[in-house]
């Protein structure tokens, strides 16, 4: 169970301790024995005569002026003292911010501009479940040209959401009175010419994580599922600004971790008999099947990348601080991400249009501008590929087969290496971070009414990054500016860079550095269901299911409009795009 207790003395509290003074009633204070058996979790070794000066020392070698007997460790239980009777609520920032531009460097601007690439756009076809799995781009089309209205796609979006959203478990909340109220008011605007932009009258699905007004948003966690915000965060206003259709909240992983949720497991469209990844699984879910135009997703270290694999979405995890997150869960403020799910690559570049702005509700927000031109020739970009990521038995066929696809684009390819480093050293700031973002929980010990009670789940994290020293903290984070400076120099060399979505550093390395990825479906595996949480037939079970699998791409700071010319390229040469999950 979580609690208070003082990480150095490892003694249990008495029952009369007091609520006002976390040290209170413990049975033994500190101790230099207790100093030399916690020097043990810091790869340190004190003297006996330092550990007496830490304690406070004798009154007669302090000299006059200095503290007393208690000496630091007074002060230090004082502090927090004070400290833990202050209100901090998770939405309540850091004073430091993180800011993935390097001193000296210059990000050019760019004008906040979209135009899609040329292409013919179908007619409206007869049968809803194939309008229900078109692009953005043909529905907006089919808008404009009268052919369907934002009613109508709504309504085909909820039917097929009463169908399967039970099966799938991807929504916490479905919203039909909203959705088809802003779906009318669409509508009436289109027809005296009032069209919003891109995504006017497009339905789409949010994690429940980002807050909404006077509807649920319960980061999919027991000890929050009444949680009723009293606002809409940034990026729901700024899609409802936009004209586009909420449905209802996707779900994730507890706390953003995993796709176990407090009311059950989001499952795969392309086999439910396993789970959906996550954290952003039911944006990832709902959206591969077709139950959604889009869907609003977020990432800390994988949770857009993960699902985008997963379901076959592509995933467009934009640079740090491109996208606001206020109004949306912390949990770990130096590396949060949102970004848009949709099942063409496209898509994206007109999901991040919307999203895309400064925002001065959050402290990590960057003004820049976003620019995308489908007509661009990619003959002018570079694309860099470590030879490395593509050998040995592990490496999928998929990967191998999205390479071959790349060296027939009219792109100039480049074997690259990426230098050894030492990404595993700064997860730190990953634990530390997440453990301050929901301290009461551990506090209190309401961790432990989370579902997941495992190793690797966040009740466990929380505890065990209270052994982390401060100064510990803070030099991984002096090491993550010099490992950012390595990976600017890295991605100097090129303009994109391409690899498996898994099995190489790149996916942590530029969720630490700060740099966009695009994650896309490269092709289809057949293999058996994978874990699925309480399920332990999947264990035994042999049957073959066809699922898809992606690759990556990577780019500098601020230069997602490459990676979208690249992976719409590459996404026209695979062909795999158009296959539906089986339940279709």
């Amino acid at each position: 169970m979580g609690g208070g207790g003082a990480a150095l003395s490892a003694c249990v509290p008495a029952e009369d301790s007091s609520e006002d003074d976390i040290w209170a009633g413990f049975d033994e204070r500190i101790t230099e024995r207790s100093l030399a058996e916690a020097e043990k979790l810091f790869g340190l070794q004190f003297s006996e005569a330092e550990r007496r000066l830490i304690l406070g020392g004798p009154v007669e070698e302090v000299d006059e002026g200095e503290e007393g007997e208690e000496g630091f460790f007074a002060r230090q239980i004082e502090n927090l003292n004070s400290m833990r009777s202050q209100e901090m609520p998770n939405s309540f920032a850091p004073a430091m911010t993180f800011d993935p531009r390097l001193p000296g460097v210059t990000y050019p601007d760019q004008a906040n501009s979209i135009t899609l690439y040329p292409e013919e756009i179908a007619a409206l076809p007869d049968d809803a479940s194939d309008i229900a799995f078109a692009s953005v781009k043909q529905q907006a089309r089919w808008m404009t040209t009268g052919q369907i209205t934002s009613r109508e796609l709504t309504d085909i979006y909820l039917e097929r959401i009463e169908r399967y959203g039970d099966l799938l478990e991807c929504f916490v909340t479905v919203t039909p009175e909203i959705a088809r109220a802003q779906a009318d008011q669409a509508d009436r605007e289109r027809a005296t010419g009032q069209v919003r932009g891109p995504l006017h009258g497009i339905p789409y699905g949010v994690k429940d994580l980002l807050d909404t007004k006077d509807i649920l948003t319960t980061w999919g966690a027991e000890p929050y599922k009444d949680r009723v915000a009293a606002k809409d965060g940034a990026v729901v206003r700024l899609l409802q600004e936009a004209g586009a259709v909420m449905l209802g909240k996707t779900t994730l992983g507890a706390l953003a971790w995993g796709d176990v949720w407090f009311d059950g497991e989001t499952r795969n469209p392309w086999n439910p008999k396993e789970g959906a990844s996550g954290s952003s699984a039911g944006s990832g879910s709902a959206t591969a099947a077709g139950l959604c135009s889009f869907g609003i997703g977020t990432e800390t270290l994988g949770s857009i990348v993960s699902p985008a694999d997963r379901n076959g979405l592509s995933g467009l995890r934009p640079t740090y601080g491109r996208v606001s997150r206020a109004g949306a869960m912390a949990l770990c403020w130096s590396l949060d991400k949102i970004g848009p799910m949709c099942r063409f690559t496209e898509d994206t570049a007109l999901v991040l249009s919307v999203l895309n702005g400064f925002d001065v509700m959050d402290a990590s927000s960057i003004d820049m501008g976003f620019s995308y031109d489908g007509r661009q020739a990619i003959s002018d970009l570079t694309v860099g590929y470590d030879p490395s990521w593509f050998e040995g038995e592990d490496v999928r066929s998929t990967d191998r087969t999205a390479l071959e696809a790349l060296s027939r684009l009219n792109v100039t390819l480049k074997e690259i290496a990426l230098p050894d480093l030492p990404v595993d050293a700064i997860v730190t700031l990953l634990d530390v971070e997440s453990a301050a973002a929901f301290e009461e929980l551990t506090l209190s010990g309401r961790d432990d009414l989370l579902r997941r009670q495992i190793k690797n789940a966040w009740p466990n994290n929380f505890r065990a990054a209270r052994f982390y020293s401060a100064v510990d903290y803070v030099q991984a984070d002096r090491l993550r500016r010099d490992i950012m400076r390595k990976t600017h120099e890295f991605f100097s060399q090129v303009d994109v860079v391409f690899g498996p979505s898994f099995g190489t550093p790149m996916l942590s390395l530029t969720n630490f550095t700060g740099q966009p990825c695009l994650a896309m479906r490269a092709g289809f595996e057949e293999i058996t269901p994978r874990e699925l949480f309480n399920h332990p037939e999947n264990d035994t079970d042999e049957t073959l299911h066809r699922i898809p699998r992606s690759v990556s791409l990577w780019s500098n700071l601020f230069e997602e409009g490459k990676l979208i010319r690249v992976g719409r390229a590459l996404e026209a040469e695979l062909g795999v795009v158009n296959e539906r999950p089986p339940l279709a």
